[in-house]
């Protein structure tokens, strides 16, 4: 009989030693340095839109960032602005600036570049462990577990095979159906067809990295959650707007982080996802990284362009 801890492994990330070694880690944050504190990073995935993914920027200039402080400090925050879109062509070079290494705190800055400009930069804070008796925090919302809920493809494949759905909407799905990304995803409650013109701006989906990490660097799991972090967040503040508006652009502006406790971004974790705003063609999204065991291990906030046209007849489904 396996043991507890090997059970939970397997219920978590899948830990055996058979298991493939997640890209995320061998080629999308596996950096190659050109000169200290100078890196150039590769690209995995690349969106419909034909931009860099911004997720893999930011998961990216962490990594370098981390490089540069010692392994006994932590990952505390992460603040980016999205300055210029990426070019998926060409490679992109990441400039790490020490600027601040305290007795508690340090600080890095990161620029990265693509022809000779900046796209993005990014402030990223590191914390000595620090124990405090000030604790609190809010309560994990109470959902099926992942084992219980069809995967990604399969909800997809499910919406799909309904004759009734919407052509835009197949045309949408079949381009998600065909992309090749690094993570997992089980939606929790998925809406039905009939309810696709009555969502809220909030969802919630357990989101784990394909392949196997390990217990490792905790930096590197955070660099993992913070390429997670930017898959279908800014896509919230649209839920309510789908099925009147067409998106004409839409691109992340900025991305924060703070990460509160330790985890495994190998191992399912419950990203719940909420949209307090919508206005001036931007959007805004709350989200938080819970473990399964109810501890809140990331919180995230974003604010992108959002540019809409209306469909030019009303949909049928």
């Amino acid at each position: 009989m396996s043991s507890p801890r090997a059970q939970e492994d397997r219920k978590g990330g899948g830990d055996s030693p058979g298991d493939l070694r997640s890209v995320l880690v061998t080629s999308v944050l596996n950096l190659e340095p050109l000169d200290e504190d100078l890196f150039r990073g590769r690209h995995y995935w690349v969106p419909t839109t034909q931009r860099l993914f911004g997720g893999q920027i930011v998961g990216q200039a962490l990594v370098a960032a981390a490089k540069s402080v010692s392994e006994d400090v932590h990952v505390h925050s992460l603040h980016c602005y999205f300055v210029r879109a990426g070019d998926p062509k060409v490679p992109v070079l990441y400039q790490v600036e020490r600027t601040r290494t305290g007795a508690s705190f340090s600080v890095r800055s990161v620029k990265a570049v693509q022809h000779g400009k900046p796209i993005f930069i990014c402030q990223a804070s590191f914390q000595q462990i620090q124990l405090s008796p000030l604790q609190h925090q809010f309560s994990m919302p109470a959902v099926p577990p992942p084992e219980e809920l069809p995967d990604y493809e399969a909800l997809i494949e499910q919406y799909l095979r309904d004759p009734n759905l919407h052509k835009k909407y197949r045309v949408g799905l079949n381009r998600i159906a065909a992309q090749d990304v690094p993570i997992e995803i089980k939606v929790v409650n998925p809406p039905a067809l009939n309810q696709l013109q009555r969502l809220e701006p909030k969802q919630m989906f357990w989101v784990r990295a394909r392949g196997y990490i390990g217990e490792g660097d905790i930096k590197m799991h955070c660099c993992v959650a913070a390429y997670i972090s930017d898959y279908a967040f800014l896509g919230t503040a649209l839920l309510p707007h789908e099925w009147q508006y067409r998106v004409r652009f839409m691109v992340s502006l900025d991305h924060s982080m703070w990460f509160h406790s330790p985890f495994r971004a190998d191992h399912w974790m419950l990203y719940e996802c909420e949209s307090p705003w919508a206005g001036g063609s931007r959007g805004l999204v709350h989200g938080r990284l819970w473990r399964r065991d109810g501890v809140l291990a990331v919180s995230c906030a974003q604010e992108g362009v959002i540019r809409v046209k209306s469909h030019d007849s009303k949909s049928k489904l």
